[in-house]
């Protein structure tokens, strides 16, 4: 699978909102209204995940989740990142 471009990562950031990319990583901030529902949500992430064979890099911090994809055996972003991302969009 190949890699993306950095201007090619910008245009697929564009209709998911929110997201950014950083080195060679996608990445969004979620803010909850507790604990409890920053946990349900990664749950609902993390079975998005196992669909696709796909496991972002997860940072729970209270109502705060903050998730950060990357294809790490490509060395960065590639279209599966873009998919899930927009995947977790639908479901936050």
């Amino acid at each position: 699978m190949a890699l993306l471009s950095e201007s090619e990562i910008t245009d697929g950031l564009r209709d998911i909102a929110g997201w950014g990319s950083e080195k060679n990583e996608i990445i969004k901030e979620y803010k909850f209204k507790n604990f409890v529902e920053s946990i349900g949500f990664v749950n609902k992430v993390s079975i998005l995940a196992e669909k696709w064979d796909h496991h972002p890099d997860i940072l729970i911090r209270y109502n705060k989740v903050n998730i950060v994809l990357s294809t790490h055996s490509e060395g960065g972003v590639t279209v599966r990142d873009l998919a899930l991302a927009r995947e977790i969009e639908d479901i936050a």
